[in-house]
């Protein structure tokens, strides 16, 4: 019965959904009280009844339930049962399903914290009921994760051995969490238009920053897993899967500085709301690339074109339908008071300029292939030159930008104090720039130059704390500090591992040596493992260096009888300056073996970034979490 509970749990919050919908937006109305509990009540029983299907779906794998379609096609018996719960979500139905009890989580949250006027909650709940039907819709005609077997299997196909890793275990939750989390600030922004409410940035900002952690912390699980688990050394490689959860996290940054001016000043209302409709748009084309088949990628699930062709709908939908919204209502909202060339909004103006900018070359980047393989046959290759000559520009100069931001005033501020402040920010920078042309082989002005970028937010962000002190510096400027020197560090990290890594490819048999980035690594053998559900040949590498045994190192290659597949399982021995990184290779004969090395400076940094990054945007979270001020519905003019 679990499948049946489940399927009836999913029918019965798209009817709840409809409800939210239908109350929601009939709530917006002035004399729409009545509705407006109704759309609360929709939202928490939605909740509950998505999660009801979604852990029926848990419960099905966990207990090995082959009956179940979806469960035979993704678990094996011999799966450790944490695989078992996170197969839940490596395939497309359970994705999709997992999609939807995320955006049910968001609904109920606006209903509970109820931020904003109650016209604006109920608008956002109208819109926030809408998205989920569309995709309840989607799940039960295209993706039913409860198709039934008869007769079952007696045993399952196993899921996908990439996937059967603990950071695949949390790195969809997470960057899902940021997906879905974009729904909630393109919900305020649609229910602002709605209802002409000017003061809906502040509402929404609590659901904008956990949105832009949950994206940060997801793209960084993301890229640690990329690294250590498929062996080719690396931490990016721009692929349209990678660049799909980038994007939205540009425009999230952007929207999250944007927002401050339209709370403090009422400046770029308009802009605002459009990066809000934007940032969720750049979500859905995110979930349309990995969900449609147009990729080959092991994010990529679904290959049926129904599927790809109803989120394509979806995305000209939800997007054409915010911006005829947009274009009718947008300009009657009033702007802000003005404000100076020189002032705090000049700067967030230019900071948001080059964000969107380096997202539109993103967005060329990923889909220009796509489309030109679809509408000519001609297939090219979009790589890091070309993101390097487009998007590094443009990034590096947002930087570079920063530290002036808080040190301006709103409408009006002092560019010569601002700069005063700065000079020993300046200092660092160049002393960086100076030490990393000296001492570094072989030597590179990119190089230099962003280590001394990195030095300059690292500096500006000490001297804010050391200025403001501990105990005078408010949990937002913490906040800011925190996000621009974790930013710094990332910059750090990738810089190092790009440039001055060092590796090496050799065959050994046993007892031969090879030598990398001053390491010497000697393969003593190479044993037969068996795990839980596979077999694996484990190499034993003695690490010398200056002749001194400093590790043992054990790289693997795995082969999953279930799914008749085989992996790579690297070795890392890591310290806060470098990691060694070892991959065992093919087998050429009986007793010799393909070992790849690499030796890459710096590379923990670019996790460690992101961490403080995400720490930054708890402190901004924290601090934005009281109840704002109550908004007279007075205030918003009455739905036509």
């Amino acid at each position: 019965m679990t499948g049946e509970i489940g399927l009836l749990a999913l029918c019965l919050a798209l009817a709840l959904a409809i409800v939210q919908t239908l109350s929601g937006l009939s709530g917006a109305r002035v004399a729409g009280s009545l509705s407006r509990g109704i759309a609360t009540s929709s939202a928490t029983g939605q909740f509950v009844f998505v999660a009801l299907a979604f852990g029926a779906l848990i419960y099905a794998s966990v207990t090995d339930d082959f009956s179940i379609a979806n469960v035979a096609e993704n678990s094996h018996t011999l799966k450790p049962l944490i695989y078992k719960i996170s197969g839940v979500w490596g395939n497309h139905e359970g994705s999709m399903l997992l999609w939807v009890f995320v955006l049910s989580v968001y609904s109920a949250a606006i209903a509970f914290l109820k931020r904003g006027s109650d016209r604006l909650t109920s608008a956002a709940l109208g819109v926030q009921g809408l998205v989920a039907v569309a995709f309840i819709v989607f799940i039960l005609f295209t993706s039913n994760p409860f198709v039934r077997l008869d007769p079952a299997p007696f045993e399952g196909n196993g899921l996908n051995p990439l996937l059967q890793d603990f950071g695949l275990a949390v790195h969809p939750p997470m960057l899902y969490t940021g997906y879905v989390g974009l729904s909630a600030a393109f919900a305020y922004a649609a229910a602002a238009l709605i209802v002409r409410e000017r003061d809906w940035a502040r509402a929404a900002r609590p659901f904008m920053l956990a949105a832009w952690i949950a994206l940060t912390l997801g793209i960084a699980l993301g890229s640690w897993w990329a690294y250590y688990e498929l062996g080719w050394g690396g931490f990016w490689f721009w692929d349209p899967v990678e660049n799909a959860s980038l994007m939205p996290w540009l425009v999230a940054t952007a929207l999250l500085h944007s927002a401050l001016a339209t709370e403090r000043t009422g400046a770029f209302r308009t802009w605002t709301l459009l990066l809000a409709i934007a940032g969720f748009s750049l979500s859905l084309i995110g979930t349309f690339l990995v969900r449609s088949g147009v990729l080959t990628s092991v994010h990529a699930f679904a290959s049926d074109p129904t599927r790809g062709t109803y989120i394509l709908f979806l995305i000209f939908g939800a997007i054409g339908g915010a911006l005829a919204l947009f274009a009718w209502r947008a300009p009657s909202l009033e702007e802000g008071a003005s404000f100076e060339p020189v002032s705090r909004e000049t700067a967030l103006l230019l900071n948001n300029v080059f964000l969107t900018a380096s997202a539109a070359t993103v967005f060329v980047g990923t889909l220009y292939p796509l489309a030109l393989d679809t509408f000519t046959g001609t297939k090219i290759s979009v790589g890091p030159p070309f993101y390097a000559a487009t998007f590094a520009p443009f990034f590096f100069a947002m930087l570079i930008l920063v530290p002036f931001g808080p040190r301006l005033g709103w409408h009006r501020g002092n560019l010569r104090a601002a700069l005063r402040t700065l000079y020993p920010a300046l200092g660092a920078a160049l002393l960086a720039f100076a030490l990393i042309l000296a001492f570094t082989t072989p030597r590179s002005l990119f190089g230099a130059a962003a280590f001394a970028v990195a030095a300059w937010l690292i500096a500006s962000s000490a001297i804010d704390f050391w200025t403001r002190g501990w105990r005078g510096a408010s949990p937002a400027s913490v906040a800011s500090m925190l996000g621009h020197a974790g930013l710094a560090v990332t910059l750090i990290g990738i810089a190092g591992t790009t440039l001055w890594r060092s590796e090496a490819l050799e065959v050994l048999g046993p007892h031969d040596s090879m030598y990398v980035g001053g390491y010497e690594l000697r393969l003593d053998d190479v044993v037969g493992v068996k795990g839980p559900n596979y077999d694996a040949a484990r190499a034993i590498v003695t690490v010398k260096r200056n002749g001194e045994t400093i590790a043992v190192m054990h790289p693997e290659r795995r082969v999953f009888p279930a799914e008749r597949q085989e992996t790579v399982e690297t070795a890392i021995r890591t310290t806060i300056f470098t990691d060694l990184y070892l991959a065992l290779g093919d087998r050429r004969d009986a007793t010799h073996w393909i070992l790849r090395a690499y030796v890459n400076p710096l590379a923990p940094f670019i996790w460690l970034g992101g961490l403080v990054m995400a720490l930054g945007g708890l402190a901004a979270l924290w601090s934005r979490m009281r109840k704002p001020r109550a908004v007279p519905d007075a205030m918003a003019a009455p739905a036509e």
